[in-house]
């Protein structure tokens, strides 16, 4: 119960700033698209390297509470520090520090969970995080608009409050009692290579090609406020986002397990491709918010299903290295995508971000069919 709270309180913490940053950013501090792009690549990508070395390290300390402190604290004072930021490149130091954290917390706060509770009862364990977790997601962007709505305040005060949360969330893993446990992290770094069968590397290749045309969020948050939303409609609408993320990714999970992750995952494709022609071509303000919130089934699914069949392709002993692989995968490729969409942002126009995006989705789709051919998505490597 202790660890549910502490997700909840952690993503309350980050999701109050998020759908604020990039208007700070360009509003504020004055930055350009390329550099919003930057910030959020180099942010996300940093969280999910670094939450596959955690799993290692989580493993090999085997003293989770301290590993997961850590990246809580770190998480928490970074949220200050973005607001006290006069320029960019501090944004940037302060999101590095704040993803870190993230980054560090993920692995060890898993296992914590796992040694908490019989094995019987593991799986509610999670999902009991889980809820935690998801709304956390969905409460965060509008305990912000409370705030800004009902105290009057400037754009700063949010990164100075969501720093509350934030300690809440260190503090709720400071009560937890650690207990020894013989389950790996999951999600860590093999540093084998060669280990992984081919078809893992395909995948990967698709998810790339996909990937590399998939840019950060904030272009979404910066195009709804583009088409003339308020700060605090942008932020309802970006709570909507999570919602429907949160509610998908159970469904999403199981229809993966029913009718083959391949064909979910080419749905999510499918669906992020028509959100990303909207935003292209969209100009009404209630079609974007539509298009927004239909755009969290895609982000839902894709954060379940994709790491599902990523763990699908290796067998039992290399699954966390595999997850890990994955996630540093879609780190990378989203910085890619998020400094070439800033790019477009700038110099060609903002249609262009989505164009660019909707045209890898179709090569991604492509991709998946073509390098995952003739998987049986049921089958388990053993």
């Amino acid at each position: 119960m202790l660890l549910a709270f502490t997700s909840l309180f952690a993503d309350i913490s980050t999701e109050m700033l998020y759908p604020i940053l990039p208007v700070f950013l360009t509003q504020v501090l004055s930055a350009s698209g390329s550099v919003v792009g930057l910030v959020d690549g180099i942010a996300q990508a940093t969280q999910n390297i670094v939450q596959g070395f955690s799993g290692w390290l989580s493993d090999k300390l085997q003293k989770r509470k301290s590993v997961a402190l850590t990246g809580y604290f770190l998480a928490a004072i970074a949220k200050p520090l973005t607001g006290v930021a006069g320029s960019w490149p501090a944004v940037l130091g302060a999101r590095i520090l704040d993803r870190l954290g993230a980054g560090v917390r993920s692995a060890p706060r898993d296992a914590l969970i796992a040694s908490s509770v019989s094995e019987e009862n593991r799986g509610k364990a999670f999902g009991l995080e889980g809820i935690g977790d998801n709304l956390g997601a969905f409460l965060g962007p509008l305990l912000a608009v409370l705030v800004l709505s009902s105290l009057s305040i400037e754009m700063r005060w949010i990164f100075y409050l969501a720093f509350i949360p934030g300690i809440l969330a260190f503090l709720m893993v400071l009560m937890v009692r650690e207990r020894a446990v013989n389950v790996s992290a999951k999600s860590k770094i093999g540093v084998d290579l060669h280990q992984f069968p081919a078809a893992y590397w395909k995948y990967l290749l698709a998810t790339a090609l996909f990937g590399i045309g998939a840019s950060s969020n904030a272009f979404l948050i910066l195009r709804t406020k583009d088409l003339g939303a308020s700060l605090e409609a942008t932020i309802l609408i970006y709570a909507g986002f999570n919602l429907v993320a949160a509610l998908i990714s159970y469904p999403a999970g199981f229809l993966s397990d029913r009718f083959g992750r391949r064909n979910v995952l080419l749905g999510s494709f499918t669906v992020f491709l028509v959100s990303y022609l909207g935003f292209a071509f969209g100009q009404s303000l209630v079609l974007i918010g539509v298009l927004f919130v239909l755009y969290g089934l895609h982000q839902g699914i894709f954060r379940a299903v994709g790491r599902a069949f990523a763990s699908d392709f290796v067998p039992e002993r290399l699954r966390a290295s595999g997850v890990g692989w994955y996630s540093t995968t879609v780190g990378l490729l989203q910085l890619v995508a998020s400094i070439v969409a800033g790019v477009l942002w700038d110099r060609i126009s903002h249609v262009a971000v989505f164009a660019y995006g909707a045209v890898f989705a179709v090569v991604g789709s492509i991709g998946l069919l073509m390098f995952t051919r003739g998987r049986d998505e049921s089958a388990r490597p053993g």
